[in-house]
This record gives structure tokens, C-alpha cells and sequence, in this order.
């Protein structure tokens, strides 16, 4: 079968690879669409970032491996003690790999696992191919009137979902999103059905202002034209109950602490290519708080509902959708050159 692999920096290779055979406890899927994710991105500009240089402790793999993990599928098999689907099946795939023994998944945090991974990032296949497959507990049937194309955002509104939930916005509260790519895209949406009052995109595409504007933003900064922090505290008598980083940005985690208010709180979403430096008297002056979130837990089926209740506006989040040779030109390229892509999605 045909899949995308990820050998180095800019150096993603469309090849045939093994189809896997059906094991107990595993799902067979032909993928439908999958979306290219900002980590993918970062992985192809400057990885190995999760991608593991050496075996990962869960999959035993390292790269060269299959990328791709924001996907909807069609089950085709299934394997001996699997009840929670069937061949024919629609489905999206929770890509998470935990270990289920270390502090964080005894106490029900896989997301926090030890030994974090991700299928399409870790090993063990990927949705950039034709055929994968995954642990029974991995996959979530879509809702009747939810398309495949939609099944493929799920993974990244759950994020969102996730990032807002766990964050201290309340209803009637002030919030900033710095950053409005496709996941601070879904964080706007998010806050907005969590009840915020005000929420203010950090954005320097016009392209993306627009967008983040119809998703639910009530203001625009630019922060080319002028000092985001000072913006945001004129706009909000003081700053924002909550901000949520979402650009990976040394300077816009700058910012985002300073927009927020005394004893506001900061949540980063982001993932990171290098370190990052803060001056804590911005914290301790202020008493605000930073939280960071990771991926999402115990989510997807409330995500899906979203989705299916049309809570969550996504598919004006898609700019194109592509063919898996076209991946890196017309993908990976595409999103690096042109921030007015917002969503690829790719079909195998």
C-alpha cells in the first residue's frame, strides 16, 4: 500500500510500504482523509520533535515512519475480542499511545503518560496511507449526519475542546487567542460556546483575522501595527480573565502573559520547538498563573457531538484537499509558504 514516511527535516517520502495484518484487539481502517496538523508541519521543517530519534519506548520504532494523525476511516476489519465496532463502520481515531502503568495513567491522565506517543508520529502506522490500524479504544463512530471530511477534524477540535475545559474560563469572561491557525481557530469556538463574553484574536494574516472574526472573535489585534499587550489591557479595563497561547511563539508567550490580568491565567497549547525564555516577574508581580495542556482526554465523543449539533463550525476551516502524492508540495510546502492555508486535508 501506498504511505507518506518522514526521513528528516523536509525529506517526507511517498512510498509502498507493508499492509498491516489484523491482530486481537485491533481495528482495520481504510483512511478517508486526513489532516495535516501544525505538529506534522513542525516535524517537516524541523524535527524530530516527537518523532522518536531513538525506539520509542511503547511502539519499538523509530523513523523513517508514517506520518499522520488527524484522520476519519472506514473499519474494514476487525480482530478476534473487538465489540465496539464493525467492518463498514464510519469512524474517527483518538491517536493517543499510553502505557496505562506510570503515575499519570493510573491516576486516568493518559494524555500525560510517561511514555507519551501518537500514532502517525511515534510509530505503529499512520493516516498519511491507504490502510492503518489501531487499538479498539482508539476508534469513535462518527454521527450519521457528519462527513468523513469532518470526521478528520475531530483530533483538532478536541484540542480546543480540551484546552478550554481545562482552562478557568467561566461564562461572561474575557479571553485572548494568540494565534488563529487552525487550532486557535477551534479555541475561538470553543471559548465562545464555554460562555466568553469578549474574545480577542492575536492575528497578523488578514486572511486568518477574517476567519477567526466569523468564528466567533468580537476584536482583532494585529500586533505588527501595535503593542499587543497594551491593546488587550486597554480593550479590557486591566487584561484578560484567561489567554491561550496557541502560536509557539517565544515573543507571543511574551505578549500573552503580559495580556492577562492580575491573577489571570495563561494556558499554552502550543508544542514547541526549542526552549523558551519568560521573565517570572511577570508572574510574580501579578499573581497570574500558566498552565500548559497536552493532546486531550476522555473527550472525543462530546467533540463529535459538537460537531454533529453544529457547535463547532469547521468546515470553512478547510482550504483544499489534496491526494497523497501531492502531500509535501501541495501540503507541507503550501502550509510553510502561504499562511492563509488554514486545514489540508489529504486522501490516501
Amino acid at each position: 500500500m501506498k504511505a507518506a514516511c518522514w526521513y528528516g527535516i523536509r525529506d517526507v517520502r511517498v512510498q509502498e510500504v507493508a499492509e498491516p495484518a489484523i491482530q486481537p484487539g485491533m481495528v482495520k481502517l481504510r483512511v478517508k482523509w486526513c489532516g495535516i496538523c501544525g505538529t506534522d508541519l513542525h516535524e517537516y521543517l524541523a524535527g524530530p520533535i516527537f518523532i522518536p530519534a531513538e525506539p520509542h519506548p511503547l511502539t519499538k520504532e523509530t523513523y523513517p515512519l508514517i506520518l499522520g494523525h488527524e484522520f476519519s476511516a472506514e473499519v474494514i476489519e476487525v480482530g478476534p475480542g473487538v465489540s465496539k465496532v464493525k467492518a463498514g463502520d464510519r469512524v474517527t481515531v483518538e491517536p493517543i499511545l499510553n502505557c496505562g502503568t506510570c503515575y499519570s495513567c493510573r491516576k486516568g491522565l493518559y494524555n500525560a503518560c510517561d511514555s507519551l506517543g501518537f500514532h502517525g508520529l511515534s510509530g505503529g502506522g499512520g493516516g498519511f496511507s491507504e490502510v492503518t490500524m489501531v487499538k479498539e479504544h482508539m476508534v469513535h463512530k462518527l454521527a450519521d449526519n457528519m462527513s468523513y471530511e469532518q470526521g478528520a477534524l475531530v483530533e483538532p477540535a478536541a484540542v480546543a475542546v480540551h484546552a478550554v475545559r481545562e482552562s478557568r474560563l467561566k461564562m461572561g469572561d474575557t479571553c485572548v487567542v494568540f494565534g488563529a491557525g487552525p487550532i486557535g481557530l477551534l479555541v475561538i469556538q470553543a471559548a465562545k460556546a464555554a460562555g466568553a463574553s469578549r474574545i480577542i484574536a492575536v492575528e497578523v494574516s488578514e486572511g486568518r483575522q477574517q476567519t477567526a472574526l466569523k468564528m466567533g472573535a468580537t476584536a482583532i489585534v494585529n500586533p505588527l501595527k501595535e503593542d499587543a499587550a497594551q491593546a488587550v489591557c486597554r480593550m479590557t479595563d486591566g487584561g484578560a480573565d484567561v489567554v491561550f497561547e496557541v502560536t509557539g511563539a517565544e515573543v507571543c508567550l511574551n505578549q500573552s502573559i503580559q495580556c492577562a490580568k492580575a491573577a489571570g491565567q495563561i494556558v499554552i497549547v502550543s508544542i514547541w520547538e526549542k526552549p523558551a525564555a519568560i521573565h517570572p516577574n511577570a508572574l510574580v508581580l501579578k499573581e497570574r498563573e500558566v498552565r500548559g495542556i497536552i493532546a486531550y482526554r476522555d473527550i472525543f465523543p462530546q467533540v463529535i457531538q459538537l460537531i454533529s449539533d453544529g457547535k463547532l463550525q469547521i468546515d470553512e476551516m478547510i482550504s483544499k484537499k489534496i491526494a497523497l502524492d501531492d502531500l509535501v508540495e501541495g501540503g507541507l510546502e503550501a502550509l510553510a509558504n502561504d499562511k492563509n492555508n488554514l486545514k489540508i486535508l489529504v486522501s490516501p
